[in-house]
C-alpha cells in the first residue's frame, strides 16, 4: 500500500523517502476497516448459522497474508528504514507471533487472546499511520530521553511481542496439549512446528546475510513479502491441520522460491539475485493461491457447500484425495 523501494543507507534518499499523505491515511482508514470486518465476521457466522470451517481458513488465511503487509507499513510509516535490521525484526517478529498463536492453537485446541491482542494491535497501528498521515513521518524522528520515537514504538512492540511470545510458550510447553500424553491435537509432537517457522526465518536471515549484492538492502519490500508469503502458507497449512487434526510435512512446494535464491548463493551467484528474487516471490505468491484454491475446494465437496454462497447446499461427497502439499 505504501511505496518503498530502496531502504539502505541513510545517505540514500529513497531510504527514507516519505510516502504521500493520503497513503498513510490509506492505509490507516482501510486497517481499521479490515479489524472491524474481521471482529464480525464470526458474530454473522453465527448469526446466519452458517460457521464452517471455511469461515475458519478465509479469517485466519486472510490474517497470515495481511500480517505481512500491515507490519511493512508501519516501518514505513515510522520512517524504520533507516535501520534495516530493525526493519526486518520488525517483520519476522510479527510473522513469528502470528504463528505462534496458531501453534498454540494446535496443541491445545483453543485460540487463547490476551488482554492487549489483536485488536489492540491493530487499532494502535491506526492510529500511528494518522499521526503520519496529519503530521509527518518525520514526528517519529523527535527523541524521547535521547532516543528517537521510532525507536521507542519499537522497543515497546517487541517486548509486548516477547510477553505474548512467552505465554503462548507456557501453553504450549506447559503439558496442556489436548491430545495423548499432552501432544498437539493430531498427537504428535508440540515442539514439531517450531521446525517449519524456524526453517523460514533461518532461510530469510542466511539469504539476506551471505548475499554479496545486498539483495535485502536494496530490495526490502520484495524480499519481506516473498518470505512472508512463504510463512502464510505455513500458517494456513497449521490451521487445516488443527482443523483436521492432522501431521504437518516440514517439507513443502512453496520452498522452492526461497530455496531458488539459496541455491543462487551457493553456486556463488550465476543468476542476477534481483531478477531471481522477484521470480521467487511470484511463485510463493503463486503456490500459495493454488493451496488456497485446492483447499477451498475440497472443503466445500465434502462439507457440502459453496464457497461465496450460504442460501444453497451441494451434494456431500467423500474426497479420497491426499492431503495438500
Amino acid at each position: 500500500m505504501l511505496s518503498c523501494s530502496s531502504f539502505g543507507s541513510v545517505a540514500d534518499v529513497e531510504s527514507v523517502k516519505e510516502a504521500p499523505s493520503w497513503a498513510y491515511l490509506t492505509a490507516a482508514v482501510t486497517l481499521f476497516i479490515y479489524q472491524a470486518l474481521d471482529a464480525v465476521d464470526g458474530k454473522q457466522a453465527r448469526r446466519t448459522q452458517t460457521s464452517t470451517p471455511m469461515g475458519e481458513l478465509f479469517d485466519h488465511g486472510c490474517d497470515s497474508v495481511s500480517i505481512v503487509f500491515v507490519s511493512i507499513e508501519f516501518s514505513i510509516s515510522t520512517q524504520l528504514g533507516e535501520w534495516p535490521e530493525l526493519f526486518f525484526v520488525t517483520t519476522v517478529l510479527s510473522i513469528l507471533m502470528f504463528y505462534s498463536a496458531h501453534w498454540q492453537t494446535y496443541v491445545s485446541g483453543t485460540l487463547h487472546f490476551g488482554k492487549f491482542d489483536v485488536t489492540e494491535s491493530q487499532l494502535t497501528l491506526v492510529a500511528i499511520f494518522s499521526l503520519s498521515a496529519f503530521f509527518g513521518p518525520q514526528i517519529w524522528a523527535y527523541k524521547v530521553l535521547g532516543v528517537e520515537l521510532k525507536v521507542v514504538v519499537f522497543m515497546m512492540a517487541v517486548v509486548m511481542a516477547l510477553i505474548a511470545f512467552l505465554s503462548y510458550l507456557r501453553v504450549i510447553l506447559g503439558g496442556g496439549g489436548k491430545g495423548k500424553d499432552g501432544s498437539t491435537v493430531a498427537d504428535t509432537s508440540v515442539i514439531a512446528p517450531a521446525l517449519h517457522i524456524g526453517f523460514i526465518i533461518l532461510l530469510a536471515v542466511i539469504i539476506k546475510q551471505k548475499s554479496h549484492t545486498g539483495l535485502y538492502e536494496n530490495q526490502p519490500c520484495i524480499y519481506l513479502l516473498m518470505f512472508g508469503t512463504v510463512a502464510a502458507k505455513i500458517t494456513n497449512k497449521l490451521v487445516v491441520a488443527h482443523m483436521s487434526k492432522s501431521a504437518m510435512d516440514l517439507l513443502d512446494t512453496v520452498f522452492i522460491g526461497p530455496g531458488l535464491l539459496f541455491l543462487n548463493q551457493y553456486f556463488d551467484t550465476p543468476l542476477p539475485e534481483h531478477i531471481l528474487l522477484w521470480i521467487a516471490m511470484i511463485y510463493c505468491m503463486a503456490d500459495l493461491i493454488r493451496y488456497a484454491i485446492l483447499v477451498c475446494q475440497q472443503i466445500s465437496v465434502n462439507l457440502g457447500i459453496y464457497c461465496f454462497d450460504i442460501t444453497q447446499r451441494r451434494p456431500i461427497q467423500v474426497s479420497a484425495r491426499p492431503a495438500l502439499k
